[in-house]
Order: C-alpha cells, then sequence, then structure tokens
C-alpha cells in the first residue's frame, strides 16, 4: 500500500489529524493496534478547551458537540471547605466546554467513515522503518499476514506505550518525568452533577474533583494510595470519603448511587524532544503525558494536531517545509506551558506523603493569592480555558 502520510494510532489525535489531512486532499491510512470498539470504550476526561471546541467545528464534526455539550464559564476551587468560583468570561472572555474524549472519538470515526479513508484495526506488531530517510515504511501483521505501507511521513499519535516513540534511536530523544505518589480513584454514575461546573477540593485527607459527562451522568475522584486496589473500595466507602474531602454545600447536594464504572489512574508529568525525528512526527501522548489535574490531555494532543496538519498541508500545497522544520519547538512551547499548569495544579491541591506545616499553609497561600488577586486569577483562568492559537 502507497499513501502519503502513515498515521499510527486511532485516538482522537489521530483520527483529527486524518480529518484534517483528507479535507484538504491528502492522502493518509491509520494503523490501530487494537480494535474500534476497544478505542471507543477507553473513558477519558471531556473538558475541551475553547480552542479545541475551535478545531472540532472547523473539522466539520461539531454538530453533535453543539447539541450535547455543556458549556462552562468558570470553575469552583475550595481549600478545606472555603470554596470560591473563577469566571472564565469575566477574567479572559473565554469558556470551556465539557463533551467527552469518547464522543469527540466517535465522531471522527463517523467522519473518517463517510469521508471513505481507510482505517487499519487489530494491527499486530506496528513497526516503524526508515524514518531517517526519505522513503519511511510502516509494517504491521493482520490475520497472519504482513502487510506494508510506504509513505511520505509518519505521525505517531499512538500513545505512550506505542511503537512510534520508541522507534526512535535513544540518543536523539531526551526524556523529561515526574510520577507523583498517588493516584485518583474515579467513578462513573447515573447521577446529575452535583454541580452546574466542575468542583476541585483540596482537604487536608487528599484531593476530589466532582466532574460529569452530562447532566445526568458524573465523573467523581478521590486522591488514594499509589498502591490502593479498587477492589477495596466499595462504593458506600467512596461516597463517605468523597463528602469529607467536599465544601459543606456540596457534600450536602451530592447525589450517589451504584457506580458503573471504577478505576484508579496514576499521575504522571512526561515530555520527549524532540517531537520529530527524520519524516516521523510525535503528537498527543506519544510525547508527553499530564496529570489529569489541569485537564489538558486531550487538549494538548488536538494542539500539536492543528500544527501538524498545517505544516503537512504547507508542505503539499505550497512546497513549503517551515512548518515541518518548525513543528517541534512550536508544539513544545505549548507543552511545557501545559505541563507547567498541570503540575501547579496538582502541587495546589494534592496532599504529599513527605508534607509538612509548612507546605500546607503554603498551599493555603496560594489559594488565598487566586482568590485576592485578579492577575492571580487571570493567569489561572487563561491557562484552564486555553491560551489562543
Amino acid at each position: 500500500m502507497r499513501t502519503q502520510v502513515a498515521i499510527i494510532g486511532s485516538g482522537p489525535a489521530g483520527l483529527m489529524l486524518g480529518r484534517l489531512l483528507s479535507r484538504a486532499g491528502i492522502d493518509n491510512v491509520i494503523v490501530e493496534r487494537q480494535s474500534a470498539d476497544h478505542v471507543l470504550s477507553r473513558i477519558r476526561a471531556g473538558v475541551l478547551e475553547q480552542g479545541s471546541v475551535e478545531l472540532i467545528e472547523q473539522a466539520g464534526i461539531g454538530e453533535r458537540m453543539r447539541q450535547e455539550g455543556i458549556v462552562h464559564h468558570g470553575t469552583v476551587l475550595a481549600f478545606d471547605g472555603d470554596s470560591h468560583r473563577f469566571d472564565f468570561t469575566d477574567l479572559v472572555g473565554r469558556s470551556v466546554m465539557v463533551y467527552g474524549q469518547t464522543e469527540v472519538t466517535r465522531d471522527l470515526m463517523r467522519a473518517r467513515n463517510t469521508d471513505g479513508a481507510p482505517s487499519v484495526y487489530d494491527a499486530a506488531h506496528v513497526a516503524i522503518h526508515d524514518i531517517d530517510g526519505a522513503r519511511p515504511r510502516v509494517t504491521y501483521i493482520r490475520d497472519g499476514q504482513t502487510h506494508e505501507i510506504a509513505c511520505d511521513f509518519v505521525a505517531g499519535c499512538d500513545g505512550f506505550h506505542g511503537a512510534a516513540r520508541a522507534s526512535i534511536p535513544a540518543d536523539a530523544i531526551r526524556t523529561f518525568e515526574r510520577a507523583y505518589p498517588f493516584g485518583w480513584l474515579g467513578i462513573l454514575v447515573d447521577r446529575p452533577p452535583v454541580a452546574d461546573e466542575l468542583i476541585y477540593a483540596h482537604h487536608a485527607r487528599g484531593f476530589a474533583l466532582c466532574s460529569m459527562r452530562s447532566p445526568t451522568r458524573s465523573r467523581y475522584y478521590v486522591q488514594c494510595a499509589i498502591d490502593e486496589k479498587v477492589e477495596a473500595w466499595s462504593d458506600e466507602r467512596f461516597w463517605d470519603e468523597l463528602r469529607r474531602r467536599l465544601p459543606p454545600a456540596a457534600a450536602d447536594a451530592l447525589q450517589t448511587g451504584p457506580s458503573i464504572e471504577k478505576s484508579i489512574a496514576p499521575l504522571r508529568s512526561f515530555v520527549a524532544e524532540p517531537m520529530r525525528f527524520g519524516r516521523l512526527f510525535l503528537a498527543g501522548d506519544a510525547a508527553h503525558i499530564v496529570p489529569p489535574t489541569g485537564a489538558k490531555g486531550l487538549n494538548l494532543a488536538l494542539g500539536d494536531v492543528r500544527y501538524l496538519a498545517g505544516a503537512l498541508i504547507a508542505h503539499y500545497r505550497d512546497g513549503s517545509d517551515a512548518g515541518l522544520d518548525g513543528y517541534s519547538a512550536k508544539a513544545l512551547a505549548r507543552v511545557w506551558k501545559a505541563e507547567r499548569f498541570s503540575w501547579w495544579m496538582t502541587t495546589l491541591l494534592h496532599t504529599f506523603p513527605d508534607m509538612g506545616p509548612f507546605e500546607r499553609r503554603m498551599q493555603r497561600a496560594e489559594f488565598d493569592n487566586l482568590v485576592s488577586s485578579r492577575a492571580a486569577a487571570m493567569a489561572m483562568a487563561e491557562s484552564y480555558a486555553g491560551p489562543p492559537y
């Protein structure tokens, strides 16, 4: 098989890149090691920056998002029961949209089917070859046979554990990582959200988050030890712990019910740079991971793809490689801003094993500064809602 761009990974980054390239008349093939059903079964965050909403609209897949997405003009931060709402519209003139990553993926899959662009699922042993030359190749095994895709460029959108980053020689890439000493225990429940907007709460017992997927489905999290087991957390234990950590009004308004999904996720900050090696370009989780505290993971992936699609389109339409040559630096500038914000939110809102009285008072001082300083609140709001592109 021959194509212009081979895309590894059928998550939202790979699918969005494919959509943007197809609309520009650029041939592309997506190769995914999992099944389509498995990809759609992944439950992920769903807070979209305004720039991500705009990109989804530009890609022509915004109809269902407009109908079902929930616009948030602010969010609530709480510290030991004291809470404050930050109005993004007032502070920076921007908003965010609650619309699940699974739904973004579903919309992109449907659009790809409509486009008639090829996707290969259940592709085993995906490997990338000759990325430092003029004719890269992608091979995979499906139905017991080895297949090969010849291409001009490879886009690695296959996640943290994928083949793309692993294809880059170790001496050609540098990684930066911070593993946090706790995780998030999250549950999904068919009950109305406790509030109209997200609530991020710091408590001496640990962090808590009240989020949502729709007006009738809620997503809640509590900080837990990294070695906790899901089986040790009954629904009753979770609800009791969540109530303890929330501001009183939110705790009183909480509607509980049987969980329909329960899991524990570790928290990690990770960046690999550069995001290009030869004719291979990394995007999304293949290049960077953020703790979910700042809701940046999906938004960063879509930001990467926005830059990469523009660079590839300029290459084929205009014969200009300036965008390709500058892709890594341009993407990493935004990545590191998001990494800083996610690290800052995580540091502010969580309890750490080695934390003493001084560190807790510093957290309180940081919260009080956000509440009392419009400049500090504006900086937080711009980072959360996403700076303009």
